[in-house]
């Protein structure tokens, strides 16, 4: 019989407990609300929540039974786009944000999901851009928590 979870428990409020196991997610496997999710062990957990909720690495799930399994983002393979300065920087998320891409925007880069002409628009537009594999984790952007697309594409 599966486990069940019901509750999320952020990441550093877990208390002391040692997880009885992990799920490892990508980044678009993380936004749930009801889910069955396979752990390393190839055990399962039935994840039952009220609301969607988008789980971040390190967040654990409480089971029923009292147990915690432990969220962990897996590594997926990136583009690293480093701009030649801080306005550049926003000029490129733009783009990209035109694009509706995910993205993770740091000080220094941002990270895309690979994809050879999004490459070579960057590269065009200036950027450095290299082949990384890491965890993933994109803004969530305006409309994801809605279930409406309201703007045109005209």
């Amino acid at each position: 019989m599966p486990h069940r979870s019901t509750q999320i428990l952020p990441h550093g409020t877990g208390g002391t407990r040692t997880p009885i196991d992990v799920v490892v997610l990508a980044h678009d496997q993380r936004h749930v609300r009801r889910k069955l999710l396979h752990m390393r062990n190839d055990d399962v957990v039935m994840l039952d929540l009220r609301e969607p909720v988008q789980l971040a690495h390190g967040d654990r799930l409480l089971t029923e039974e009292g147990e915690v399994i432990e969220v962990v983002a897996a590594v997926e393979d990136l583009y690293e786009v480093t701009p030649k300065d801080r306005v550049h920087l926003v000029e490129l998320a733009w783009h990209l944000g035109n694009r509706h891409l995910p993205a993770q925007i740091e000080d220094a880069r941002i990270l895309i999901l690979r994809d050879h002409v999004i490459r070579d628009m960057l590269a065009g537009l200036g950027a450095t851009v290299r082949e990384i594999s890491e965890p993933f984790h994109p803004l969530r952007g305006a409309y994801h928590g809605h279930g409406h697309h309201h703007h045109g594409h005209g």
